[in-house]
């Protein structure tokens, strides 16, 4: 399974979101703390912290037993193993749904049935993506340094259409939020970025290279105190829920 190898990297590693993608995540909705939040693909339960931490219960689906064992407890977060596509939660069991850095993992029309099955009536979706950038020139040059040892993930290689989740009948309204987030990373959090990468080999020749490459870069853009930041757009998608046809 993906990422078994390499959970306590991606735990360690990966960039948190910001404030404000919470903060649209949960607007409208009613007080966080008597919400009920499905995380789905939690991995780590970097977003189910989040969301916990705001004080509403997080019911945290994530099929890699490697993943939910690396994951920090929170006492409002209860972990299960389920998939997109068959979460195992109860019908209407949740006033929200999220899925952050996994919806493209998903066989999409049925994950979102099932979504629409374990929401309450008004309940909401939110797929979330911290999206790095193509602008600033350290981050670019990760980019590139994965991209010549074929090691970029498939999902920076392409673009979400938000409109293909309307499209299944199961969610309506489409909003597209966007927040800049910069994460600051030293040179060992750089490489083992790049190591929590599922298309990235855990060693070997290109292994070699590419941390050859990226001790480089960061050695070229960090700062005074060693640091170098990875600069994202974190990207917030919300839908409501669509009854469904009796």
């Amino acid at each position: 399974m993906r990422f078994s190898d390499r959970a306590a990297d991606y735990a360690r590693y990966r960039p948190s979101y910001p404030p404000a993608a919470i903060d649209a995540i949960l607007a409208g909705l009613a007080a966080p703390e008597s919400l009920t939040v499905a995380d789905v693909g939690a991995g780590t339960g970097i977003l189910a912290r989040l969301l916990a931490e705001r004080g509403a219960r997080v019911l945290a689906v994530e099929p890699n037993a490697a993943m939910r064992d690396a994951a920090q407890p929170h006492s409002r977060v209860e972990w299960s193993d389920g998939t997109g596509e068959a979460t195992g939660l109860a019908p209407q069991c949740c006033d929200l749904v999220t899925v952050a850095q996994a919806f493209h993992w998903f066989d999409q029309p049925i994950a979102l049935r099932e979504f629409q099955r374990i929401l309450r009536g008004g309940g909401r979706l939110a797929v979330v993506w911290n999206r790095r950038s193509r602008d600033d020139a350290f981050t670019l040059g990760y980019r590139h340094a994965l991209e010549a040892i074929d090691g970029e993930a498939p999902v920076e290689r392409g673009e979400f259409d938000p409109t293909s989740v309307p499209r299944t009948g199961t969610f309506s309204g489409t909003r597209v939020l966007q927040f800049a987030f910069a994460h600051p990373l030293t040179a060992d959090d750089l490489l083992g970025r790049a190591l929590s990468t599922s298309t990235v080999p855990r060693e070997g020749p290109r292994t070699e290279k590419l941390l050859g490459i990226l001790r480089d870069l960061h050695a070229r853009h960090a700062d005074p105190e060693g640091r170098a930041a990875m600069v994202y757009t974190t990207m917030v998608y919300l839908w409501d829920r669509v009854d469904p046809v009796r």
